[in-house]
């Protein structure tokens, strides 16, 4: 219980102030513990930060996985996901803003040591979503194209949106059906075999 709290108190700490503007001493007193209660629990700042980042992804991980096995098609398996991955992206809107203040441009790498876990559960949804777009293909939903290489587009395409509306929540609200008509229809109106 006490962990929680903790990290709790970080989150709103790192999210109101940065990571590294923040001290163990102010999230003692944000968490109501002593400085030596957050010691028992984690080493250092960076030790609580990673126990953070890794707590969100697993509280996120089983929710897309989740989504990927809905809908009745492949495309509503697809659209499930694309839910799925608004849902908890504004359930955790303060995560993300620290997660991608923290990660956009050159700092002090505070996640060393994660990269090697959040890419293998990255991988794994990849590649479910690639089984998703490889059950498309064969059932001629889905032109041919390589089902990874769908899948990554797929990602950017939503990472695009989700970035764009940290930057500007009013300018740019999240919007799935847009994304769906992107992704899903051809944008081009001339012909382009000419």
């Amino acid at each position: 219980m006490h962990r929680r709290e903790i990290l709790e108190a970080a989150l709103d700490l790192f999210s109101e102030k940065g990571f590294h503007n923040v001290t163990m001493q102010e999230i003692a007193k944000e968490s109501e513990f002593a400085v030596g209660t957050l010691y028992k629990f984690f080493a250092n700042k960076e030790e609580l930060y990673k126990a953070l980042v890794l707590e969100k992804s697993k509280e996120f991980h089983p929710t897309l996985l989740k989504a990927l096995g809905k809908g009745k098609d492949e495309i509503g398996c697809i659209r499930a996901y694309l839910e799925a991955h608004i849902r908890v992206f504004m359930d955790n809107l303060k995560f993300v803003r620290l997660y991608l203040a923290e990660t956009r441009g050159a700092r002090f790498n505070i996640g060393a040591g994660l990269d090697e876990e959040l890419e293998k559960k990255h991988k794994e949804i990849l590649s479910k979503l690639s089984d998703v777009f490889k059950r498309g293909i064969r059932k001629k939903l889905f032109e041919n194209f390589d089902p990874y290489l769908l899948a990554r587009a797929l990602e950017g395409i939503i990472h695009a949106f989700l970035f764009q509306h940290v930057d500007d929540p009013e300018g740019h609200p999240f919007d799935a059906d847009l994304v769906m008509k992107l992704f899903f229809e051809r944008i081009v109106k001339i012909d382009t075999q000419k």
